[in-house]
């Protein structure tokens, strides 16, 4: 199974999954990168994966159909052009002979939905949309704090070897606003020289993994007493987790 990051637009990151012949592409915000990558490649295009309605996750898709030989996966509730087939918490996909698991983890819109599955003899795979970030989350434009906690606390309870292949490189915007929540935090400040090397190369900073994210991401970590310090600094109403969150979220949305 071959993982690849194509870049779209100016950040984003449109997944694609091949065997050598066939493809899955995930989020087709932009149909261009993908069919470069169909051709480059000599690969069929067999589905597509949605994670949310937004267009630069879902542009794409109806260019890229006259090459679709599968179908279009989507969120049950969200506005995916037709035809799609639609998908709720609890089911499941085979994508390329692996097993792909729904989760439902609304937040950043109401029926965003993220992708779990485990490759054989490979590390595991979340593609998780705009929900999760390396170092961030996604704005709250449809859900609540609650309800992206809450999400957030799913992922967060998969396995750390997960790769965590979300749709932006927004990575070190992301960490300097960790570095600012929790500058103690030696685990992010060693992330932080990583992440800059990388990019610095010209490098994608992801796929992270849940394990890294657990370490360094101020949105998985409202429990640390350095976390809710900064929250209650910034006006948190109170120190359990969603309080802790809904304040780092809106410092987040102001901060520069």
């Amino acid at each position: 199974m071959n993982l690849v990051a194509l870049p779209a637009f100016t950040d984003n990151y449109l997944w694609m999954l091949h065997d050598g012949r066939h493809a899955i592409v995930v989020d087709p915000g932009d149909a261009a990168p993908v069919a470069q990558a169909l051709d480059a490649h000599g690969l069929t295009l067999v589905g597509i994966v949605v994670t949310h309605h937004h267009g630069d996750h879902i542009d794409g898709i109806n260019a890229l159909r006259p090459r679709l030989q599968g179908p279009v996966w989507g969120p049950a509730t969200e506005r995916i052009p037709e035809p799609f087939l639609p998908m709720r918490d609890g089911d499941s996909v085979e994508l390329l002979g692996t097993r792909f698991e729904v989760i439902d983890v609304p937040g950043h819109t109401a029926g965003h939905i993220a992708f779990f599955g485990q490759p054989a003899g490979e590390a595991p795979i979340l593609f998780c949309g705009d929900t999760l970030f390396s170092g961030g989350c996604g704005r709250l434009f449809e859900g609540t704090a609650a309800q992206m906690h809450a999400s957030l606390s799913r992922l967060a309870a998969l396995p750390g070897d997960t790769r965590v292949c979300c749709a932006h490189e927004y990575t070190l915007s992301n960490l300097r606003f960790a570095h600012a929540v929790e500058p103690g935090n030696a685990a992010l400040s060693a992330y932080i020289v990583r992440c800059e090397d990388l990019r610095q190369q010209g490098l994608p900073t992801l796929p992270s993994t849940v394990a890294t994210e657990r370490a360094v991401n101020p949105f998985l970590r409202a429990s640390q007493a350095e976390v809710r310090a900064s929250a209650v600094d910034q006006g948190a109403a109170g120190t359990d987790p969603v309080s802790v969150f809904t304040a780092l979220r809106e410092w987040k949305n102001v901060f520069r």
